[in-house]
Parts: C-alpha cells; structure tokens; sequence
C-alpha cells in the first residue's frame, strides 16, 4: 500500500513522501479500512517536527481520523463487515492507503454524507466532546467561549456548543475568520486583532467555559472573562505554555483549570469516549447540526503542501487528505 512517511524521521512539509509498505492485516477486535480521506490535525505537524512521537505500538505513519470502508475484519467483531461506510479515531495510520483501527474506535458514517466530510469529524467531534462537554461540562444556556474558533476543532466546538443549546463567543484572528465564525453561528464573534475583547467578553455577560488553544497569552483575558464556577480547558499552548495566572482570582471565583490530550489515551478510554460520542453527539452530526466545513483537500501525493496550508494558518474549518 501506499503511505506518507517522514523522511530522515523529522523535518519540514517537504520531508514528506509517498512510499510503499505491506498491505495490514486485520487481527483479533480491529478492523481494516480502505481508507478515501484522512484529516489533517495539527498534532500531525507536531509528529512531523519530532515534537509528538506515536505512543508505544502505535503506527509512525501521520493520521489520527480517517474514512472509508470496511475493508477487513478481524475476530471477534460482530458489529462491523466489509463495505460499511465508516470513519474512525485513529492513534496514527491515516495517511495510508489502508488503516488499522480498534472497532470500538469506529463510526458509522451517515447516509447523507460523503466520506471527505467524515474524515472530518472522529477527531476534532471526540476532542469537542471530551473537553467541552466532560471535562468542561458546558450546558444548555452556558456559554462557550472558544479561541482559534475558525480552526478545525473551532469550527466542530462552535457547531457543537450551539446544538447543545449554548451560547458561543468566537475569538479569531482578521475580520473574514470573525465574519466566518458568526455564520457558523457564533453569537458574538471577535476579531482577535482589533482589540477591545475583554470588553465585549463582560458586556456579553462573560463565560461559563473557555475552550483555548491559543495559552499563554490569553491567559490573563480567560481569568476576567469566567464567570464564577467557570471551567477554563486548554487542549494546546499555541503561544507557549508558561501562562500568568492570578491564584486568588481563581480562588475567590472557583475557576477549575484543566486540560488533555487525546491521543496518548488508552484504547479503553477511547472505546468508552467514542461510545458516549455516538450516543450524545452523533445525532448532531447525522440531522446536519454539526457539520464542520473543509477547507481545501489534497490527494495523498500533495500531503506536505496539505501541511503547509494549515500551517499558514489562514484556512477556515478542516483540510482532508482524498486517498
């Protein structure tokens, strides 16, 4: 099969290349995919840096969600068979012209949707759910107040956020990623370059729960902007990781910080998440309420100007990989 690896291990996008390896072989409780699409995720630039190794026993190969089809099935599955439409969480894999997957790790694609839009979501929908909804427990008529809300993960929270019921304040850098998050239904929306958040955040009546992938520096913005009881959710520190924080502030307003990853999880954990997805979120996904937009796609050969795309940083919603 065909895969991108890294050449020399680490390096820029150019370091990555189209190569050939064995065909996987489906064993006891996974699934093989033939994989369609694969989404793009910033962790996938991290691993290419060498700053974000695969886990133990986990592929090298980039990729953390991928869609397909059932292409192998291993023993002891009963629930998937071959040619069903599904998408699935991966630890890495996706870049490839075929994946293995756990089957618990795996969803099934709605009738309605094509597979370059569900490679869009195991991801980014798990990383929403986990941190926004459990660790965040964000409820109908809360809200969300979401940094980078133009990014993959920004645009899937926005949609999420606003199908639970909640109230979503964006913050995104230019006015067309402001104006863009208002049409995926922000409820206020804010140019994070033309100043004056803090501001509009109080007017707003503030928030309830920070989603940030930004750190460093709005740190300081999320401790006046939580309201009491507010839980602050870091998920990256795109600024750096050495935040200034008030220790009375979060005392005296009863701010829970915390943060995950999601890769590095057990694949138990994961089974569970991904079943609670399906039960919680998927309705969303399957009525059209989540529906994050992708930007741009590539075929697997163009997989380093893919990766210089996001990293320019001026996309709106998710790029995907067509294999």
């Amino acid at each position: 099969m065909r895969v991108v690896e890294i050449a020399g291990g680490a390096g820029p996008a150019e370091a990555l290349t189209v190569a050939q390896r064995p065909d996987p072989v489906a064993g006891p409780g996974h699934i093989r995919i033939r994989v369609r699409a694969a989404g793009i995720n910033r962790p996938d630039i991290l691993q290419r840096l060498g700053r974000y190794p695969a886990p133990p026993g986990v592929s090298d190969i980039l990729g953390l969600e991928v869609a397909g089809e059932v292409d192998q099935v291993g023993d002891g599955v009963s629930r998937w068979s071959p040619g069903d439409k599904v998408c699935a969480l991966l630890g890495g894999g996706g870049y490839a012209d075929y994946a293995l997957v756990d089957a618990r790790h795996v969803l099934p694609v709605p009738a309605d949707m094509d597979l370059v839009q569900a490679a869009a979501l195991p991801e980014t929908v798990c990383t929403v759910f986990a941190n926004v909804f459990e660790a965040g427990a964000l409820g109908a008529g809360e809200t969300l107040l979401i940094h980078g809300a133009t990014s993959g993960i920004g645009v899937t929270a926005i949609q999420m956020a606003k199908a639970a019921g909640a109230r979503v304040i964006a913050t995104s850098r230019g006015a067309e990623k402001a104006e863009a998050a208002g049409r995926l239904g922000a409820d206020l929306s804010l140019d994070a370059g033309a100043g004056g958040m803090e501001a509009a955040i109080a007017a707003f009546g503030g928030a309830d729960v920070v989603l940030d992938m930004v750190g460093a520096d709005y740190a300081v913005l999320n401790q006046a902007a939580l309201k009491l009881f507010g839980r602050w959710v870091v998920i990256a520190t795109q600024s750096g990781s050495m935040a200034q924080i008030d220790l009375a502030r979060l005392m005296m307003r009863r701010i829970v910080l915390t943060g995950s990853t999601l890769r590095p999880r057990p694949a138990d954990e994961k089974a569970r998440l991904i079943a609670a997805v399906e039960a919680t979120a998927w309705p969303w996904v399957a009525s059209g309420a989540v529906r994050p937009p992708v930007e741009a796609t590539f075929p697997l050969e163009q997989a380093s100007v893919a990766h210089l795309r996001l990293e320019a940083g001026g996309h709106i919603g998710k790029i995907v990989l067509t294999i």
